[in-house]
């Protein structure tokens, strides 16, 4: 693996794995914000302490070493929840800048997705 695509894996994936903490931790403790955009998407408030658990679990399944097939979980549940969460924004008509985050994590997902070293792939067959 290049010394550029170790970098760009690493940066990304700690960015992302930043994010996914932080609305992680926001979503557990049920701040207030969260449980109000989670009204104006119309979601029942208990699926913030769904979310924040398994975001969470994905980071630990992301940065442990080996277990491939898991990291693949991980990945796939992340970009299906921020391209959930950038389309119920726009279902809602809520303003352009509530994009921003989910776009960024999905960006980040993707980005750590493609760059991951080969220790980290499921093995082809």
């Amino acid at each position: 693996m290049k010394k550029r695509n170790k970098i760009i894996y690493w940066v990304a994936t700690v960015w992302l794995s930043l994010g996914m903490l932080s609305t992680g931790i926001v979503q557990l403790i049920r701040m207030e914000e969260e449980v109000k955009s989670m009204d104006t998407l119309g979601y029942p408030t208990y699926l913030l302490s769904i979310l924040g658990i398994w975001k969470i679990l994905g980071i630990l399944a992301i940065l442990i070493p080996k277990f491939p097939l898991l990291k693949e979980w991980a990945y796939s549940g992340f970009f299906f929840v921020m391209t959930g969460a950038i389309v119920s924004h726009l279902a809602v008509g809520d303003e352009i800048i509530t994009l921003f985050g989910p776009t960024l994590l999905l960006v980040l997902t993707i980005v750590s997705w493609y760059f991951r070293p080969p220790n980290r792939k499921l093995e082809k067959q």
